[in-house]
């Protein structure tokens, strides 16, 4: 079992940089693939970011490729996600999610473990 804790969210403006932070607990950590998700009101849940159990390998979602950055920390079970240029179509609850392989982080189908989510909001 892993434990998933987000936090960072927020009200920001657009075009400001947030990031979010997720603390795993539970398993071992270097074991699993990490990802990260958002949902915005009314819609499905949405891949953004995952990165590979080393670090070694990223992939990320178009609609965010280019602002957006992930990364971990093995040595604190933590992983990141650094977003820039904030614009209101961001404002989704934002989850971090694990899995142990890195070719099944994206399909939110086959993830293994979700934290709660944390809110970001971005105002114009």
């Amino acid at each position: 079992q892993v434990q998933l804790v987000e936090s960072g969210g927020g009200l920001v403006q657009a075009g400001a940089s947030l990031r979010l932070s997720c603390v795993a607990s539970g398993s071992t950590f270097r074991n699993y693939a990490m990802g990260w998700f958002r949902q915005a009101p009314g819609k499905g849940r949405e891949f953004l970011a995952g990165i590979s159990e080393s670090g070694a390998f990223t992939a990320y979602a178009d609609s965010v490729k280019g602002r957006t950055t992930i990364s971990r920390d093995n040595a604190k079970n933590t992983v990141y996600l650094q977003m820039n240029s904030l614009k209101p179509d961001d404002t989704a609850v934002y989850y971090c999610a694990a899995d142990g392989a890195f070719s099944n982080i994206a399909n939110r189908a086959n993830v293994d473990y979700w934290g709660q989510g944390t809110q970001v909001t971005v105002s114009t």
